[in-house]
């Protein structure tokens, strides 16, 4: 449902989205009635403490390149309104639309679970990526530190490891990442979706500038962290033209690679994601969904593994050509490292030596 048609400051989506697993949903029918509805627009971000009782994820999917997913959050506050993880909301009972960035689940729990994982007979020491459905450095993190408690297990063990952000926040736990990269354990993909800071701040509304990315990337890369730029998502007909820009300035930061995609509206993604366009693009809304729906053989989400991430067709082709020629025009001679699994080691019970 629309929220009175005006725009909500500080959040990517614009609306609620029913939960498809919900036969009810409450909303409000006319903003005009008797009792006088709660705003929508104030709402706070709620935060909830979960219990999981895992913490990893095996990744099956052939496209992804990961072995382990590790998420410290469910629910992500920086509101990205392209996210492809806000269905995954609506298995927690909560809609893919403003529930999605303003109910936030809390794993306090990760860091011991994770432990308890590695330390069986069965681990089979493959790479865990920390992100890949929420950012593990959104603005929570900064309180909780579930995260950085994450890394420190992580550390203990000689556990390789990938982090997916766009936060700045990251460089927070440098001294823990550095170390590790220094035994080839860790990498960071950082995501830059734009250079433009007004479409930034209605597209990732609590996500890191673009500018503090780019200082991250640098840092981090400074301090001998291998550093994956992610131009992810790419949007046709709104960030496509972009794609040059944002290489070069990631290149020039340090980064050793880059990688994209072409974004694809997932379930509730298409509803939220429209609505967005509507809002704050009016004027280019039609022309962006028929240039998604093109990348994407004719519809907004081809979830066809092999091709769901680059998308098909002319569109499709023209922005992957643009991204090959200058990604080998900056990043010529560069190569991210394969991370080490040969030193994972279980430290004993209660060590809290770090690589001695």
């Amino acid at each position: 449902m629309e929220i009175d048609g005006k725009p909500i400051k500080g959040r990517g989506a614009q609306i609620q989205v029913p939960n498809r697993f919900l036969k009810r949903s409450m909303g409000i029918v006319h903003w005009e009635g008797i009792d006088e509805p709660e705003d929508e627009r104030e709402k706070p971000t709620k935060y909830v403490v979960d219990h999981p009782r895992t913490i990893l994820n095996r990744v099956t999917s052939p496209d992804l390149g990961m072995d382990w997913s590790l998420n410290p959050y469910q629910g992500c506050e920086h509101g990205c309104a392209y996210c492809y993880a806000r269905p995954t909301h609506e298995y927690w009972g909560y809609g893919a639309g403003l529930d999605f960035e303003r109910v936030i689940l809390m794993k306090r729990e990760a860091p011991a679970l994770l432990e308890r994982e590695l330390r069986k007979p069965s681990w089979d020491v493959g790479t865990i990526s920390i992100s890949g459905n929420t950012d593990c450095y959104q603005p929570m993190e900064r309180k909780e530190s579930i995260t950085r408690s994450v890394l420190e297990v992580t550390q203990r063990f000689r556990q390789p490891i990938g982090i997916i952000t766009k936060n700045a926040l990251v460089l927070r736990d440098l001294d823990i990442l550095a170390e590790m990269a220094a035994h080839n354990l860790a990498h960071v993909a950082i995501s830059l979706t734009t250079l433009n800071e007004e479409l930034r701040r209605v597209m990732e509304p609590r996500t890191s500038t673009s500018m503090n990315r780019l200082r991250t990337i640098e840092a981090l890369a400074t301090s001998g962290v291998p550093v994956l730029v992610m131009v992810a998502p790419i949007i046709p007909g709104l960030t496509d033209h972009e794609v040059p820009a944002i290489l070069k300035a990631a290149a020039s930061a340090g980064a050793l690679q880059a990688a994209y995609t072409v974004v694809r509206t997932n379930g509730a993604v298409q509803p939220v994601f429209r609505s967005w366009l509507h809002e704050h693009f009016p004027d280019r809304a039609s022309k962006v969904i028929a240039q998604i729906a093109h990348a994407h053989g004719g519809t907004m989400n081809d979830s066809t593994f092999g091709r769901r991430i680059k998308g098909k067709g002319a569109f499709a082709e023209n922005i992957g050509s643009v991204f090959r020629l200058f990604r080998d025009r900056y990043f010529k001679g560069r190569e991210m490292p394969t991370l080490d699994r040969s030193q994972f080691r279980p430290p004993p019970e209660g060590q809290l030596d770090l690589f001695s």
